[in-house]
Protein backbone atom coordinates (compact mmCIF):
# COMPACT_ATOMS: atom_id res chain seq x y z
CA UNK A 1 0.00 0.00 0.00
CA UNK A 2 2.85 2.55 0.64
CA UNK A 3 4.31 1.78 -2.37
CA UNK A 4 1.29 2.51 -4.40
CA UNK A 5 1.21 5.91 -2.05
CA UNK A 6 4.68 6.63 -2.90
CA UNK A 7 3.82 6.39 -7.19
CA UNK A 8 0.90 8.16 -6.62
CA UNK A 9 3.10 11.16 -4.78
CA UNK A 10 6.00 10.68 -7.32
CA UNK A 11 3.08 10.92 -10.04
CA UNK A 12 1.57 14.26 -8.45
CA UNK A 13 5.25 15.46 -8.51
CA UNK A 14 5.73 14.81 -12.08
CA UNK A 15 2.72 16.25 -13.13
CA UNK A 16 3.28 19.42 -10.91
CA UNK A 17 6.61 19.97 -12.45
CA UNK A 18 4.77 19.53 -16.52
CA UNK A 19 2.88 22.02 -15.17
CA UNK A 20 5.43 24.53 -14.61
CA UNK A 21 7.33 23.48 -17.57
CA UNK A 22 4.17 24.12 -19.83
CA UNK A 23 3.55 27.54 -18.23
CA UNK A 24 7.63 28.63 -18.88
CA UNK A 25 6.99 27.44 -22.21
CA UNK A 26 3.76 29.56 -22.54
CA UNK A 27 5.30 32.78 -21.31
CA UNK A 28 8.49 31.71 -23.71
CA UNK A 29 6.02 31.54 -26.56
CA UNK A 30 4.62 34.84 -26.00
CA UNK A 31 7.78 36.58 -25.26
CA UNK A 32 9.28 35.02 -28.67
CA UNK A 33 5.57 36.15 -30.84
CA UNK A 34 6.31 39.79 -29.25
CA UNK A 35 10.11 39.84 -30.22
CA UNK A 36 8.46 38.70 -33.49
CA UNK A 37 6.39 41.26 -33.88
CA UNK A 38 8.94 43.92 -32.93
CA UNK A 39 11.26 42.39 -35.61
CA UNK A 40 8.64 42.40 -38.03
CA UNK A 41 8.07 46.01 -37.32
CA UNK A 42 11.97 47.04 -37.48
CA UNK A 43 11.56 45.01 -40.97
CA UNK A 44 9.24 47.15 -42.33
CA UNK A 45 10.77 50.34 -41.07
CA UNK A 46 14.28 49.58 -42.42
CA UNK A 47 12.24 48.88 -45.82
CA UNK A 48 11.04 52.07 -46.17
CA UNK A 49 14.04 53.55 -45.13
CA UNK A 50 15.99 52.18 -47.58
CA UNK A 51 13.59 52.80 -50.30
CA UNK A 52 13.58 56.65 -49.39
CA UNK A 53 17.44 56.28 -49.46
CA UNK A 54 17.67 54.72 -52.99
CA UNK A 55 15.25 57.46 -54.57
CA UNK A 56 17.50 59.84 -52.78
CA UNK A 57 20.19 58.12 -54.05
CA UNK A 58 18.71 58.59 -57.73
CA UNK A 59 17.58 62.31 -57.13
CA UNK A 60 21.75 63.22 -56.12
CA UNK A 61 22.50 60.95 -59.50
CA UNK A 62 20.45 62.92 -61.65
CA UNK A 63 21.51 66.46 -60.07
CA UNK A 64 25.15 65.24 -60.08
CA UNK A 65 24.56 64.80 -63.79
CA UNK A 66 23.04 68.39 -63.84
CA UNK A 67 26.27 69.63 -62.92
CA UNK A 68 28.87 67.93 -64.45
CA UNK A 69 30.40 65.65 -63.07
CA UNK A 70 33.35 63.46 -65.09
CA UNK A 71 31.17 60.46 -64.50
CA UNK A 72 27.95 61.42 -65.44
CA UNK A 73 28.75 63.23 -68.47
CA UNK A 74 29.73 60.41 -70.51
CA UNK A 75 25.77 58.80 -68.94
CA UNK A 76 24.02 61.93 -70.20
CA UNK A 77 25.62 62.45 -73.31
CA UNK A 78 24.14 59.30 -74.62
CA UNK A 79 20.84 60.14 -73.18
CA UNK A 80 20.82 63.20 -74.87
CA UNK A 81 21.64 61.52 -78.10
CA UNK A 82 19.22 58.94 -77.61
CA UNK A 83 16.44 61.98 -77.53
CA UNK A 84 17.81 64.03 -80.50
CA UNK A 85 17.66 60.16 -82.56
CA UNK A 86 13.97 60.20 -81.46
CA UNK A 87 13.40 63.95 -82.17
CA UNK A 88 14.89 62.84 -85.71
CA UNK A 89 12.96 60.00 -86.40
CA UNK A 90 9.63 61.95 -85.32
CA UNK A 91 10.94 64.60 -87.55
CA UNK A 92 11.22 61.75 -90.51
CA UNK A 93 7.65 60.68 -90.02
CA UNK A 94 6.11 64.02 -90.13
CA UNK A 95 7.70 64.57 -93.72
CA UNK A 96 6.35 61.04 -95.13
CA UNK A 97 3.28 62.06 -93.35
CA UNK A 98 2.88 65.46 -95.74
Amino acid sequence: MQDSNQRVVDLEKNVVLLLNKLKDNHYAIESLQAQLAQSTQQCSTLEADNNALKKENESLAVANSLLGSNKSNATTKHKINALIQQIDACIDQLHQMA
